[in-house]
């Protein structure tokens, strides 16, 4: 069933949950055009490939095939997937590089919102016969100067034990593995759920062609995604990821930061491991 299953997971039915839910974000930003940034963004970008272009000569086959790739990847629905893998990390570099907070890190193509909202000790959402390692997540949110944050909304969400999300691989339940804790007075929180297993990205499609073609790998380490959100203080995204684990230097995604990474220890009574992890959130 789980080979079945992971079959299934295919990158056009990702590519087109992905897709939906983006069109489906309200940005907070002001998204009007400013035709001078606009001018300046698209012509350097132009002026890139140009280069590239010209100092490796490239051929008309090969601009064929890549025209005819890009095609496929609209096709495919496949957009928000290549935008999150291979641009979406320096994004987020920039709009971090100011923070004085803990560091965050791309959202990535799987976040729903909307889950379940839980009191600060919480188990996630799970199937009766959950495979995986059991993990405690607790930790504290507070701000830059050591205030605990009240109320902080804490997200989660993560693949299974098989590298699937709910939402986007079929035969999970709607919330597997979805979770809002709000934490006490204190910031504090704890939340019980399973290990991740690492994944490779879809590679059915126009970007499993593209790594195949580049002779890359499709793995992505196993991660924890969080949204991290307190009243008067900027909301934080970030993945964490586990020591030692595959991949965790060389994801595709380019997304692990050494501040990202934990070293669970084993739960006293030997079922699962722990981790302890907080959160600093910067003044909006």
């Amino acid at each position: 069933m789980t080979d079945l299953i992971t079959e299934q997971a295919t990158a056009a039915a990702s590519g087109a949950a992905a897709t939906e839910q983006f069109r489906s974000k309200q940005r907070t930003e002001n998204t009007a055009a400013d035709t001078e940034r606009v001018d300046t963004l698209v012509s350097e970008l132009l002026a890139a490939t140009h280069d590239i272009v010209r100092r490796h000569k490239v051929t008309y086959a090969e601009y064929d095939a890549l025209k005819a790739w890009l095609i496929q990847v609209g096709e495919d629905g496949e957009w928000p997937l290549f935008l999150d893998v291979w641009i979406e990390h320096a994004v987020e570099e920039v709009a971090g590089e100011s923070r004085e907070g803990s560091k965050g890190t791309i959202e990535g193509p799987y976040y729903i919102p909307g889950s379940p909202r839980f009191a600060a000790e919480a188990s996630l959402p799970t199937r009766d016969s959950e495979q995986g390692t059991p993990l405690l997540f607790r930790g504290q949110v507070r701000a830059v100067d050591g205030t605990p944050l009240s109320g902080a909304v804490v997200e989660m969400w993560h693949a299974d034990n098989d590298g699937l999300y709910s939402q986007f691989a079929p035969g999970l339940p709607e919330w597997n593995l979805r979770g809002t804790v709000v934490a006490d007075a204190r910031g504090n929180f704890k939340i019980h759920t399973i290990e991740p297993a690492p994944y490779q990205i879809p590679t059915d499609g126009s970007c499993g062609k593209l790594i195949e073609a580049a002779g890359w790998h499709a793995w992505r380490p196993a991660h924890l995604h969080l949204k991290v959100a307190a009243p008067g203080h900027q909301l934080i995204t970030t993945q964490l990821y586990f020591q030692g684990g595959e991949h965790v230097g060389d994801d595709i995604a380019t997304a692990v930061k050494p501040e990202l990474i934990l070293a669970p220890t084993p739960v006293a009574d030997g079922q699962g491991r722990e981790v302890t992890y907080d959160f600093v959130l910067d003044k909006a």
